[in-house]
């Protein structure tokens, strides 16, 4: 029972660490505003770790290595204090299963960056017929345009209605069941 309760406080607190420094860099790919009280919060939860690792690894083509790199290594804590709580012990296959430690914290950071685009889709549809002129829309438009632009070059609205977004949710909710469930698996299988 103990164990369990450890394994959630790792998984929320590694999970939402992961979360932030995620929203960081997805929204500094996507040049969101920098000025809007998300961007203030993450970069207020993040900068800590952020500003010593920027010292030692840069940018590169203006991907923000740094905080994704934070991410992918909060992952990994995560998934080796999970282990470490269920018994797992690493025997003579160490190299297999390290390997597969990074693969499935690989999976899960992209994983984690597909439910951001998902939930950031389903929440500016939302706010789009409640309250189109709400502060955050400029943000979560800023958030979701790269991607709702394929399919706005090929689906045209149909009666005024915008139905990108919901093609947009099933691509990542296909992404979702088949590559990323499909890797995660191969990189579970790593850790047997």
């Amino acid at each position: 029972m103990l164990g369990n309760a450890l394994i959630f406080i790792a998984q929320v607190v590694f999970g939402l660490l992961t979360l932030t420094l995620l929203l960081r860099f997805y929204l500094q790919w996507v040049r969101a505003p920098y000025r809007n009280p998300l961007a203030d919060f993450v970069n207020a939860l993040t900068d800590f770790m952020v500003r010593p690792a920027r010292r030692v690894l840069p940018g590169l083509w203006g991907i923000d290595l740094p905080t994704l790199l934070l991410a992918w290594l909060m992952q990994l804590l995560e998934w080796l204090i999970v282990l470490q709580v269920r018994g797992f012990r690493f025997g003579a296959e160490i190299g297999m299963a390290l390997v597969g430690i990074t693969a499935v914290a690989a999976v899960a950071v992209l994983q984690m960056l597909v439910y951001i685009v998902l939930f950031s889709t389903l929440l500016q549809a939302v706010l789009s017929w409640i309250n189109p002129g709400s502060p955050i829309a400029p943000l979560l438009d800023a958030m979701t345009r790269p991607f709702l632009r394929m399919f706005r070059r090929n689906i045209p609205p149909i009666g005024n209605v915008d139905l990108s977004p919901l093609f947009l949710m099933v691509a990542c909710q296909l992404m979702l069941m088949l590559p990323i469930a499909w890797l995660e698996s191969v990189a579970l299988r790593l850790l047997r």
